[in-house]
């Protein structure tokens, strides 16, 4: 199988780091936390093995009183519509906070009141690594809010439902999956341990047993799904509007092949879109039979600057009554 890959281009790299947080196509700052930075570690952490944040104090804050409010912020500002039956999975934006904050906000405030023991987020992984599928070999994600366990059991069940090699990696730098953990912190109350999984693959096949195998693994459990992605990338507003209300429509329809034919074809754009087309294929597989555009934003609506714009969606799947 040949495997897409979402590499950086050399041009990328040399962004600056207004770019590095409003898009998640450019190189990170690698940051190194330590023991001196407070947030990062106290008795209850110490005994884990963290994985620490690359992106901490630029695509998001890292005070931990700072953060807490922006998020609760965020999350109070969320006008949300009419939801009917029960969320099974939320798509949400992965800029920095400052960017696509209020649009994540939207999928995030339906989990309000949740009380999952596992959140399985899927994300893109946007640097190079020769493996069609990642996760980390870490204990716990560690975020300025706090330490998220990951569930070892639920990631080996998962990798025996599925005839891809999920492969462990240390030190990451993937922002895509991470910026979403803070706003899982404030939105639900009740401690719940997390199932990681990056996609390389950008492929059909690969999304879609994925999909099957998550599914399988989260069938009978207390769970939700994420699925972690931006829109369409550097056009000007008004054709990042059209590209990204025709992506919008496809994921809406909840037919995950639709989602690959309009990235393939050029109508519609998703960073992410194997891995919302493998939450898709997850979420129908426990009985999800309905999608909902929560809101739909773009850099230039924060910025101003509408010439070269990243757009955002979040949205719930949900399994109606």
């Amino acid at each position: 199988m040949q495997y897409r890959e979402i590499h950086l281009a050399a041009a990328e790299q040399q962004e600056s780091s207004a770019r590095t947080s409003y898009c998640g196509m450019s190189k990170l700052r690698n940051i190194s936390y330590c023991i001196h930075r407070e947030w990062c570690y106290n008795e209850s952490m110490a005994a884990l093995d963290l994985r620490p944040s690359p992106i901490a104090g630029t695509w998001y804050d890292d005070n931990p009183k700072i953060l807490a409010r922006q998020v609760d912020s965020y999350l109070a500002g969320a006008n949300l519509p009419e939801l009917n039956g029960e969320v099974v999975a939320v798509i949400a934006p992965h800029a920095g906070h400052r960017y696509s904050g209020a649009v994540a906000a939207h999928a995030f405030a339906t989990l309000r009141g949740r009380e999952p023991d596992l959140v399985a987020i899927v994300s893109p992984f946007h640097n190079f690594a020769p493996y069609p599928l990642i996760t980390t070999s870490h204990q716990a994600y560690a975020t300025p809010l706090g330490s998220i366990l990951v569930d070892q059991k639920a990631l080996a069940e998962l990798q025996n439902h599925l005839p891809i090699p999920i492969t462990s990696v240390r030190n990451d730098k993937e922002h895509a999956l991470e910026i979403e953990l803070p706003f899982l912190q404030r939105a639900l109350k009740h401690e719940f341990k997390l199932l990681p999984i990056m996609v390389r693959a950008q492929e059909r096949e690969t999304a879609q047993k994925l999909g099957e195998a998550l599914a399988r693994t989260l069938e009978n459990k207390n769970a939700v799904f994420v699925a972690s992605t931006d829109l369409s990338h550097f056009y000007n507003q008004q054709t990042a509007n059209r590209l990204d209300h025709e992506m919008l429509r496809r994921i809406e329809s909840l037919d995950p092949e639709s989602v690959f034919d309009a990235e393939e074809t050029g109508k519609g754009f998703a960073c992410g879109h194997a891995a919302v087309a493998a939450v898709m294929w997850a979420a129908k597989g426990l009985g999800a039979n309905k999608v909902q555009t929560l809101h739909y934003a773009t850099s230039g609506d924060v910025t101003g600057d509408r010439s070269s714009v990243v757009g955002y969606g979040a949205a719930a799947i949900s399994k109606t009554i």
